[in-house]
């Protein structure tokens, strides 16, 4: 059952009034196949007049949706073999950014990646996504592994922000955050960046530093949430519609700036309506950037990588 946001109402609508019909032609046995196909085509118009004009809040609605895939969901279809891998050997482990081992395409990699989970329960455990400084230093051991065996880095975005806690603060994460971006830049394997959802703050960044950034086309990638930024700037959330706008948070406004390299499209209505196809077209997506890099030494990585943040600057940044 899809979860509708508040500008899907005439959507939802569209669909109840078809899944009526339907359930009335069970039971009274009634052709209505002619009545059903021309709502359904006209549930697809509207859904992609709906999706054509997305608002920058509505597209954060849509990035923040419940039933948008998961980083389990993308091990799930597309890494074989996975073996997760634990702890920062330091102070603990950390469920909200998981990684480990496992084979993309046959080519073995190391994934990482934000895991906000898919109900309440999970969503405590993974504490919403939001890592504590173990997290990122987990982070920067797996890539360290990756780096010394030659293996190429997946990176899968999905997060609020890293977590603004006491104890987090206490036990350094801005530090744990800037050293794991700093790991991202002086990898001399590719690192290919997914932002598959949220991408919030530094705590995307410490992911995301990489040769390509892929993005979804309704994910939201940005310095600060809609809701952050209007609290400092109007000192009321009630704001957050004008600071998504003001931030450039969608996919085509960051790859106009040079920001992210490629835009994966999400099939009609959001990656939620569709995990399977929006899985799949990740997928393909993460493995032709792959491809573009294979040839590349690591010092041409790691040169390429500087030149592409650098550049950001010239964007009008």
């Amino acid at each position: 059952m899809i979860t509708f946001l508040d500008f899907e109402k005439p959507i939802a609508e569209l669909e109840g009034r078809i899944h009526e019909l339907r359930r009335l032609s069970d039971d009274d046995g009634v052709n209505i196949a002619d009545e059903v196909a021309k709502l359904e085509s006209k549930l697809n118009q509207l859904m992609s007049q709906t999706y054509a004009r997305l608002t920058p809040w509505q597209k954060t609605q849509v990035a923040r949706h419940p039933q948008r895939p998961h980083f389990h969901d993308y091990i799930g279809a597309l890494i074989e073999d996975f073996t997760p891998l634990a702890g920062d050997r330091a102070y603990g482990e950390d469920t909200a950014i998981i990684g480990g081992l496992g084979r993309f395409r046959g080519q073995a990699v190391m994934v990482i990646g934000h895991e906000k989970g898919a109900d309440t329960q999970s969503r405590l455990e993974h504490n919403f996504g939001m890592a504590r400084p173990e997290g990122y230093r987990k982070a920067i051991r797996l890539m360290g592994l990756a780096d010394h065996f030659g293996l190429p880095v997946i990176t899968l975005v999905d997060t609020p922000g890293a977590y603004p806690g006491l104890g987090a603060e206490e036990r350094g994460q801005a530090e744990a955050i800037a050293r794991s971006t700093q790991r991202c830049l002086q990898l001399g394997v590719p690192l290919i960046a997914a932002i598959v959802g949220e991408g919030g703050s530094g705590g995307a960044v410490a992911l995301a530093a990489g040769n390509r950034v892929v993005m979804f086309e309704h994910a939201i990638y940005s310095v600060i949430s809609p809701e952050g930024c209007a609290s400092i700037l109007w000192r009321s959330g009630d704001k957050a519609k004008e600071a998504a706008t003001a931030l450039k948070l969608t996919a085509g406004d960051l790859e106009r700036l040079g920001i992210i390299d490629c835009i994966v499209e999400e099939p009609l209505g959001g990656a939620h309506r569709d995990p399977k196809g929006a899985i799949a077209r990740l997928g393909k997506a993460i493995g032709e950037e792959l491809d573009g890099l294979s040839g590349l030494s690591p010092d041409e990585l790691k040169q390429q990588r500087r030149e592409k943040f650098l550049n950001m600057d010239g964007a009008g940044i």
